[in-house]
Parts: structure tokens; C-alpha cells; sequence
């Protein structure tokens, strides 16, 4: 916490000297012009050339600092940027706030393990590991915590995110860079429309007479000016109107190529800007270097060209009003010449577009692994295995506090499933949410919390937490079985990690017991890996048919000077202590 703490010291002294410089350049950019007016009103009067040449130095004076000015407002925003990362990591880490999109828009109810993990939402690991700006940075680091990877890619993950760690420096610039982009799903959708969107070549007929009615009208100014003949001004005054006419003819597709277009020359640049980030900068891990590789297009980077295709949308913006667009189309058909260069953009580069922001959200999801790395030194990189084997030294959840959270010793092997009981509140769904958690991390290449982990990834299926579903009309009865026969089919496929919760709670005691037990018998037929929690001592009994498989574990309660003692540590064997009943009897409930 402390680099974050010097480096909120460090940006709010950069943002005082900016702004001091900022504010000396619009006060010297307004002298400038008031100047400017001066000596151009005293030319006018006088006729004297030392005005006239003080008119010319002050409109230059002008230019460059609206240069000046445009440079600092950006630093400024990149510099505030930087301030606010910061001073959010260290809310986050004090556990004062979670300052981070929390994804609620990829919640997926149906999903075999989001809902019930706690993937997404307030509070979610999704919040805690959220550190993209961009829809695509976002909409990526989503979509891997529903998958789980292969060995190969976790390992190249791995690679990349033990890189970026210690890269906090750019990470930060990298984040600062997507902030003030200001992207949006709308504008990140329609800029990809845009891209697909009838790319059809205009008429070769358009394409000749763009070209020759602006020298044409050249050559005839021209010669007006050197002979003042009206019949050339005629002349003029017929192309003037007729370049607007056949503007006229294309302005539809002109308004279709740009329609809902407001602004995105800007989002474009500085997508532009987050590519040239990543191709300036020195990587040796495998998966880096090969999003970097995707950036070459043809002969130069994939950031010159966004900042061409910027420039394209910028001229339409520049002649937005009225006047402006009636006299540069009647000229020389300025917008035609525009949307002539759109359309080959298009043509050339639209197919790697989606490519280039693809590899975009791939950074942003790696910088936010790296982050909880770098956040997390206590925990590690799982070592990965084929042989089906899973355990963990100090197993905690990584949502809760670090400083108070209980780490358990956990190992699916030689045993591969277990029976869990204990008390509420002793800590059984926590301890099965952390093996979930930590199973998805290890499944994209993060680190688990744990001080030691080892790990053959597999599908992760969950039954723990579902819901009514008013809108189907289904109970919650209903809504498990389904849950149940998702987590069988899969199992159908290939062994999973499998967690469950007390299920068939819907369900009488006696139905409950033997539907527990059956379902029980049949995971571990299809060679599942994991655990299920129960209150039901007799299903503990299920582990003398099947020693080599099932083992049995407890979270044990204590009373301790007439209060309930938990100390959340995973123990052999079954639970014995009974806590609801001290529980009703303290509060006079029986």
C-alpha cells in the first residue's frame, strides 16, 4: 500500500504544476487573440506592415499554444487518471470501498458455477479483480472467468501475468490510457457495425469526377483572377452548384457511414494510443509477445493505422456546420473525398479491427490478474498437473480480509471427494466457496489464495446457491433438480470439480437423506472431484463402502464461557458438536 500511497503524493504534485501551466497558457492563448484583433484593427487604420507582420506573429503565437494547451489538457487527464488509480487501490485495499465495475451485466443464473461462486455483482471476484476501462477489457476478463483453460494456456497466462506484475508503472499508464477513452458497449458495437457495415466502392464515375471538377474549378478561379472575366465566374458559380448536386445524391450514404458517429474519432484515437502502449513496450513472455505480433498489419502498426481512421472521422467533425460544409463540398467535394477514403480504410483493414481490440481486452484482463498478484504477494501460481490431483496449503477465500481469514490444508488425494459437515455458521459454504474461487483462478492463470497450490484444472459445477424463478414459474425444488441434471450431463462428458451444498432442501428429511446419498454415489462413479456439505450424519456413513474415495471432514464449534466458539479450521472425521440447540436454548427459544 505504501507505493500506492507515495505515488498519490507524487500526481497530486504533477497535477499542481500542470494546472499551473495550463491556466498560464489560456491566459497567454486569450492574450494572443485579443493581440491579434489590435494590430489587425490598426493595420486596417494605418496600413502600417509591422502590424500586419505583429498580426502574423500573434496568430502563430496563437496556433502553438492551442498546441500547448490541447497537449496539457490531455496530461492533465492521463495525470488524473493516475491519481485516482491509485488513491482506489488504496480504498480498496484500507477495505473502505470497492471502486470497481462489478460486471453485474454478465451474470449468468443458468452458468454451472457464476451464480453460486459469487462471480458476479456487488462484492463479487469479478469487483475485486476488475481493473479494464473498455467494454473489451471488461467483456474479456468476463468471459474467462466462465471458462476454464486449458494447461497450456494457463501456463502462458501465468507467464504473462507474473511479467505484468512487475510492471506496475505501465500497468497504471496502461489502465490511466483506457479512462479517459470513455468506452462504452454502444460505442465499442457501433464502431465494430461501422466496420462491417456496406463497404460497397463508390462508382467509377464519382470517383473520375471527384478528382477532376476540384481542378477544374482551380484552373477556372485562377483564370478569373488573372482576367477578372465574369463568364468564368458564371462558371464557377454553375461547378459550385453542381458538386453540391452530386453531393447531394451521395449524402444519404455519406449519413449512413457516419450516422451515430458523434465523437468516435476521439475513442478511435485513443484506442490508437492503447496500441501504441503496447507495441512500444519490451515483453519476453510468450503470450505478450504474441498480442504484440497481432498489431503488425502489412507494413506498419496497427496504431498508425487507428490514428489515420481517426483523422478520416476527425474531418467529417471539422466541417460539421452549415457554412463550412456547403463551401468546401461546392468546392472541391470534400465530403465524397472523405468517404472515398472511409470505404478503402474500410476495405483494407476492417477484418483486423476486431483483432487489434480483441488484443486490447486481453491486456486489460491481464493487468487485472497482475494487479491481484501484485496486491496478493502471500499468494501463488498453482502448479498445474495431468493426474487429477488437487490441493491446497492454507486455502482461504480471496474476498475476505487477509488479515482475519482462516487458511485450511485441503487435499483431493488419495481420497478424491469429501463429506463435509458442521454447525451453520462454522464455516462450510466459505470453505467450499474458496475451493470454487480458487479453482476458477487457477483455471485462467491467476494466482490462488494459498501458499501453495496443486492443481489439474478441470470444468467447475456447483450447486449451492439457486433461486425461485418466478418468471418460469419454478421452484426452488424444481430449479436444483435442473441444477443436478446439468452438473450429470456434464459429468457425462469429462470428470469435473464438483461442489454441493445441502442439496434437496426442498424435500422431506428421509427423501432428502437417500436422494443425497444416490446422487453422492453417482459423482463419484463419473469420476468427479470435490465435495458436497451436509447436516445428514448418515450420509457421512456412505464413506464405508467407498474408502479409497470418499473421506469424511468437519468444521467443529465450540462452547466457550456460554458463547459459541468457531475457529473455521477443516478437521477429519464428522461433526458432533450441536450448536442449534445451545443456540435456542440461550435465546429462550425452547
Amino acid at each position: 500500500m505504501d507505493i500506492y500511497k507515495s505515488k498519490v503524493d507524487f500526481f497530486t504534485g504533477e497535477l499542481s504544476k500542470i494546472n499551473t501551466r495550463y491556466n498560464t497558457v489560456s491566459v497567454l492563448r486569450l492574450s494572443s487573440i485579443v493581440l491579434l484583433l489590435f494590430a489587425l484593427y490598426y493595420y486596417f487604420q494605418n496600413q502600417e506592415i509591422t502590424l500586419l507582420l505583429a498580426a502574423v506573429l500573434c496568430f502563430t503565437a496563437f496556433v502553438v499554444l492551442m498546441r500547448m494547451h490541447s497537449k496539457l489538457q490531455f496530461k492533465r487527464k492521463i495525470t488524473q487518471a493516475l491519481f485516482s488509480i491509485n488513491q482506489d487501490e488504496i480504498h480498496f485495499l484500507e477495505r473502505k470501498t470497492i471502486p470497481f465495475e462489478n460486471g453485474e451485466e454478465f451474470q449468468d443464473f443458468q452458468h454451472p458455477y457464476a451464480y453460486d461462486l459469487d462471480i458476479f455483482g456487488n462484492h463479487s471476484l469479478f469487483q475485486h479483480l476488475n481493473r479494464s476501462a473498455t467494454f473489451i477489457g471488461k467483456k474479456t476478463l468476463a468471459k474467462d472467468l466462465l471458462h476454464i483453460a486449458g494447461n497450456h494456456d494457463i501456463l502462458d497466462n501465468q507467464q504473462a501475468v507474473k511479467e505484468l506484475t512487475q510492471k506496475l508503472d505501465w500497468r497504471q499508464e496502461f489502465l490511466a490510457f483506457a479512462k479517459v477513452t470513455n468506452d462504452s458497449e454502444s460505442s465499442y458495437k457501433t464502431l465494430l457495425q461501422w466496420s462491417t457495415f456496406n463497404s460497397e466502392s463508390l462508382p467509377k464515375w464519382l470517383v473520375f469526377f471527384s478528382y477532376v471538377s476540384p481542378l477544374f474549378f482551380v484552373v477556372i478561379f485562377l483564370s478569373y483572377l488573372f482576367t477578372s472575366n465574369l463568364f468564368l465566374l458564371s462558371c464557377l458559380s454553375y461547378l459550385f452548384v453542381l458538386n453540391l448536386m452530386v453531393l447531394g445524391r451521395f449524402f444519404k450514404r455519406i449519413q449512413l457511414e457516419i450516422a451515430n458517429s458523434d465523437n468516435i474519432d476521439k475513442l478511435i484515437g485513443q484506442y490508437g494510443l492503447l496500441l501504441e502502449k503496447i507495441e512500444t513496450e519490451q515483453f519476453v513472455s510468450k503470450s505478450l509477445l504474441d498480442l504484440q505480433q497481432k498489431l503488425k498489419f502489412k507494413t506498419e502498426n496497427a496504431s498508425v493505422h487507428l490514428k489515420k481512421l481517426s483523422e478520416l472521422f476527425s474531418r467529417n467533425d471539422a466541417i460539421a456546420n452549415l457554412f463550412t460544409a456547403t463551401l468546401f463540398n461546392g468546392t472541391f467535394l470534400f465530403n465524397i473525398h472523405v468517404l472515398k477514403a472511409l470505404l478503402q480504410w474500410k476495405k483494407e483493414h476492417a477484418a483486423a479491427l476486431e483483432d487489434w481490440l480483441i488484443v486490447i481486452g486481453e491486456f486489460e484482463k491481464l493487468n487485472s490478474l497482475a494487479n491481484f498478484s501484485y496486491n496478493n504477494p502471500d499468494c501463488v501460481f498453482p502448479e498445474l498437473n495431468t493426474d487429477y490431483k488437487i490441493n491446497f496449503s492454507d486455502l482461504s477465500h480471496p474476498l475476505l480480509n487477509p488479515e482475519t481469514r482462516v487458511g485450511n490444508e485441503v487435499a483431493f488425494h488419495p481420497q478424491s471427494f469429501m463429506i463435509l459437515t458442521g454447525s451453520n455458521m462454522s464455516g462450510k459454504s466459505t470453505f467450499l466457496r474458496s475451493l470454487g474461487v480458487n479453482m476458477v483462478l487457477a483455471g485462467i492463470g491467476s494466482v490462488v489464495c494459498a501458499s501453495a497450490a496443486h492443481v489439474h484444472p478441470l470444468p467447475v459445477l456447483v450447486s449451492m446457491r439457486l433461486s425461485d424463478s418466478l418468471s418460469d414459474s419454478e421452484s426452488y425444488f424444481f430449479a436444483e433438480i435442473k441444477r443436478l441434471k446439468q452438473i450429470m450431463d456434464a459429468l457425462e462428458q469429462q470428470p469435473a470439480f464438483v461442489l454441493l451444498d445441502e442439496i434437496l432442501r426442498g424435500t422431506n428429511s428421509d427423501d432428502k437423506r437417500n436422494g443425497t446419498i444416490e446422487v453422492l454415489k453417482k459423482v463419484i462413479a463419473k469420476k468427479a472431484i470435490g465435495a458436497i456439505a451436509t447436516h445428514d450424519i448418515e450420509v457421512c456413513l456412505t464413506t464405508n463402502d467407498y474408502p479409497e474415495i470418499l473421506s469424511n471432514n468437519c468444521f467443529e464449534v465450540e462452547i466457550q464461557d456460554n458463547e459459541l466458539h468457531f475457529d473455521y479450521r477443516l478437521r477429519e472425521g464428522v461433526c458432533r458438536n450441536k450448536s442449534a440447540t445451545f443456540l435456542m436454548k440461550k435465546m429462550g427459544v425452547i
